[in-house]
C-alpha cells in the first residue's frame, strides 16, 4: 500500500511541520510505502510569483471596483499604486529568503528596492522612540539579517493584500482558523466548502491533483495540527474525492485530538472516511491492516467512522479498542524528510529580537525527546489528554542515534525539540551523550523553569549545543502560580532564567493574564516583575496570552475550585475546547491586555524600561506594589 501524507495550509514557512515526517519514518520502518508532500509551503510559494500577483490584482480590482481611492484599505491602495515594483521583485525576494540569492541583501538594505507598505510603519514607530533601530539591531555588518527583516515586512504586506482583497480565510500561519476553532457547529466550514473555491483553494486543488498523479496512493492521510489547518484539510479531501471517490481519506493531528473528542456531525464524513485521535502510529497502522483484511472494523483504535443504526440511519461511531497499546517512543523510529521540499522553505525575521525570531528563522529538524509531560499538574493545561498525560521516553543513546540519522538525510544540524516540557534528568544525560559522541548540533526546546537547572547544568546544556529555551512564567504572581500548581515561584524563575542567560542561552517566557480571580493589582505587579526580569537580562523575549479555560483542563472540569462559574455550553456536534466563564472579580482584562502587549513589544526591543506602569494603559491603573529591587536581589541570591 502507498500512503500519501500531507500537511494542509498553513503552517510555518521556515520549516516542515513534523507530523508527516514522523509517520513517514514509522510507516517505512514497518514496511509500508509512505510518501509525503507539504502543500502548505507549496501553496504559499505559488502565490508569491509574478503571474500569481497578476491574478491577485485582478481579484482586488474586481472586489473593490466600486470604491474610490480614499475608501480602499491602506495595504490595498499601496499594492495597486506600487504593483509594478511588487511584480518585478517578488520572485527575487522569495529566492533571497530561501537562502538562494544572498547578494540581493545589499539592494534590499538600500531601502529603495522594496515597496514599503503599511507593515514598515513599525520601523517608524520604533524610531520615533529610540532612534535608528535598524542600526542598533544589525550594525554595519548584519547585512543578511537586516535584509531578511525588511523582506519579511514586504511579505507581510503581500499576505495582507491577499487576506483583505482576495481570500478572507488566508493568513501566513493560519487558514480559515475562525471557521474551526472551538466551533460547536460544522455549519460554517460546511457551507464554505460548498461555495465556489477561492483563488488560493484553486491553487491547492491543482497541487493535490498533481500529488495524486505523482504518487498514485492507496490511502491519503492528513494531519490537522491547528484549527487553521481544518479548512485546507477538508479542501484537500474534497479534491481527492472528486478525482478518486473510492480513495480512503484519514485525518488526525493536534486540532483533532484536542477539539473533536465529541464529534457527532455525520457531514464531516462526506469529505473523510476515518478520523484518528491521539498518537497516530497505532491507529494508522491498525487502519492500514484493516484495509488489507487483517482486522475487522471493530479492531480500529481511537478511530471515528460513519456507521448505521438498526434502522439504516447514519451516525458517527467511535471505536476505542484499548487492548492495542500505543507504540513506545523507543520503537517509533526517526523522522524522514524525503518528499518534502527542504530547500524551498523561507527564513523570516519577523521581529528585532534575537530570541523571538527563532520560530520563523532557519530550517529546524523537529524531534521529540519524550512523549507527554513529566509534570502534568498545571491546572490550566489539558492534562487529561493523551499527548500530555501519557509520559514515555526513549533512551539518550537512541535519541542521539536518531539525530545522526536525520543529519545524514537532511544535511542540517539545527534541532527544535517539540516536547511539552523537556524532562531534566533525560535532558542532562542526552547533553552528555552529545558531547561524548562528538555530535555537533544547535538545539532548543520548551522547559519548566525549575530549580534543577543550576548554573552548572545550564552550562552543560550550552556546551551540548543548546541555543535557546522557552518556558512558562505565566501570571508572574506567587499566589496564582500556587493556585495553578505550576510548581515554581517568581524568584525561582528569575534565578533559573538568569542562569540560562548567563550560559549564553536565549530565553523566551510565556506569560498569561486573565487567570481566574486575578485582580488588576496582580496584573500590574506581574508586568513590573516582567519589566525587572527583562531589564536584568533574565530573558530576552516574552508574549502575553489571554487565559482561556478548556474542557480538558482541571479548571474546566472543576471550576468551583478556582472561584469561577462556567457558562452553559451549546450542544456540541463538531469542535469543543474553550469554555466561557464568569469571574466574580470583574477585572477588565481586555483593557489590561492591550497595555501588556504594548509594554512587552517595547521591552523586547530594549526600550521603555524607564516608563512607569500606567504609561502603557489607556486609563489610570494602580501603581505597582512590587519593590524595585525584588528581582535584582533574587538574582544575587542565586543558589540553585
Amino acid at each position: 500500500m502507498t500512503v500519501l501524507l500531507m500537511t494542509p495550509p498553513m503552517t510555518q514557512l521556515n520549516t516542515p511541520y513534523p507530523a508527516t515526517a514522523y509517520l513517514t519514518g514509522f510507516l517505512r520502518s514497518r514496511g509500508y510505502e509512505a510518501v509525503q508532500r507539504d502543500p502548505a509551503i507549496e501553496l504559499f510559494l505559488e502565490m508569491m510569483t509574478a503571474p500569481a500577483l497578476n491574478i491577485i490584482r485582478q481579484h482586488v480590482e474586481v472586489n473593490f471596483e466600486h470604491c474610490n481611492h480614499n475608501e480602499l484599505p491602506e495595504v490595498i491602495a499601496y499594492f495597486l499604486a506600487e504593483f509594478d515594483r511588487y511584480h518585478l521583485i517578488v520572485e527575487p525576494v522569495i529566492r533571497f529568503l530561501q537562502g538562494k540569492d544572498p547578494s540581493l541583501a545589499m539592494r534590499i538594505n538600500s531601502r529603495r528596492f522594496l515597496p514599503e507598505g503599511p507593515a514598515f510603519d513599525a520601523i517608524a514607530q520604533m524610531e520615533s522612540v529610540s532612534g535608528d533601530v535598524l542600526q542598533a539591531a544589525f550594525g554595519d555588518l548584519g547585512v543578511q539579517d537586516k535584509a531578511k527583516y525588511l523582506a519579511t515586512l514586504m511579505i507581510n504586506d503581500l499576505s495582507n493584500v491577499i487576506t483583505q482583497g482576495v481570500d478572507p480565510y488566508f493568513e501566513v500561519s493560519r487558514y480559515g482558523e475562525q471557521l474551526a476553532a472551538a466551533n460547536p457547529s460544522f455549519d460554517n466550514l460546511y457551507f464554505t466548502l460548498m461555495e465556489e473555491p477561492s483563488f488560493s483553494s484553486e491553487i491547492l486543488e491543482q497541487l493535490v491533483e498533481q500529488y495524486l498523479e505523482e504518487t498514485q496512493p492507496s490511502v491519503v492521510a492528513l494531519t490537522v495540527p491547528f484549527p487553521g489547518n481544518m479548512l485546507g484539510a477538508l479542501r484537500i479531501a474534497q479534491t481527492c474525492k472528486a478525482i478518486k471517490p473510492e480513495l480512503p481519506i484519514v485525518m488526525g493531528g493536534g486540532f483533532i485530538n484536542t477539539e473533536l473528542r465529541a464529534l457527532k456531525d455525520p457531514r464531516v464524513f462526506e469529505f473523510v472516511d476515518f478520523i484518528c485521535l491521539d498518537d497516530g502510529e497505532r491507529p494508522l497502522i491498525t487502519l492500514l491492516e484493516y484495509f488489507q483484511g487483517q482486522h475487522e472494523i471493530d479492531a480500529l483504535v481511537r478511530t471515528y467512522f460513519l456507521a448505521e443504526d438498526e434502522n439504516g440511519n447514519p451516525y458517527v461511531h467511535f471505536n476505542d479498542n484499548p487492548t492495542l497499546h500505543d507504540i513506545p517512543q523507543s520503537d517509533v523510529g526517526a523522522p524522514i524528510y524525503d518528499g518534502l521540499p527542504v530547500d524551498e522553505y523561507l527564513s523570516l525575521c519577523e521581529m528585532l529580537n534575537p530570541m523571538h525570531r527563532i520560530w520563523s528563522d532557519g530550517r529546524w529538524n523537529k524531534l521529540t525527546i519524550a512523549h507527554g509531560c513529566y509534570w502534568r499538574k498545571c491546572s490550566f493545561c489539558d492534562v487529561s489528554l493523551d499527548y500530555i498525560d501519557r509520559f514515555d521516553s526513549a533512551s539518550a543513546d537512541v535519541l542521539v542515534d536518531r539525530i545522526e540519522q536525520v543529519i545524514e538525510e537532511t544535511g542540517e544540524t539545527g534541532f527544535h525539540f517539540v516536547d511539552e516540557a523537556l524532562p531534566p534528568k533525560l535532558l542532562f544525560t542526552f547533553a552528555k551523550r552529545l558531547i561524548e559522541r562528538g555530535v555537533v548540533i544547535s538545539w532548543w526546546g520548551n522547559i519548566r523553569f525549575e530549580r534543577t537547572f543550576s548554573e552548572a547544568r545550564c552550562q552543560l546544556l550550552a556546551d551540548s549545543g543548546c541555543i535557546a529555551v522557552s518556558g512558562g512564567l505565566e501570571v508572574a504572581s506567587d499566589r496564582l502560580l500556587k493556585l495553578m500548581k505550576k510548581g515554581v515561584s517568581v524568584e525561582r524563575v528569575a534565578q533559573v532564567t538568569k542562569a540560562f542567560s548567563d550560559a549564553g542561552i536565549l530565553v523566551h517566557a510565556y506569560l498569561m493574564y486573565g487567570f481566574p480571580t486575578q485582580t488588576e493589582q496582580e496584573t500590574i505587579d506581574a508586568l513590573e516583575m516582567v519589566r525587572q526580569m527583562m531589564q536584568q537580562g533574565c530573558f530576552q523575549s516574552a508574549y502575553w496570552h489571554r487565559f482561556v479555560a478548556t474542557v480538558h483542563s482541571p479548571i474546566g472540569k472543576n471550576p468551583e475550585q478556582f472561584g469561577i462559574t462556567l457558562v452553559e455550553q451549546p450542544d456540541i456536534l463538531f469542535a469543543e475546547n474553550d469554555v466561557n466563564f464568569i469571574d466574580p472579580t470583574g477585572t477588565d482584562h481586555e483593557m489590561l491586555g492591550e497595555g501588556l502587549r504594548k509594554a512587552i513589544y517595547n521591552y523586547m526591543h530594549g526600550i521603555g524600561f524607564e516608563q512607569p506602569m500606567h504609561f502603557w494603559f489607556n486609563r489610570p491603573v494602580p501603581p505597582t506594589e512590587m519593590k524595585k529591587d525584588l528581582i535584582s536581589k533574587a538574582i544575587k541570591n542565586l543558589i540553585i
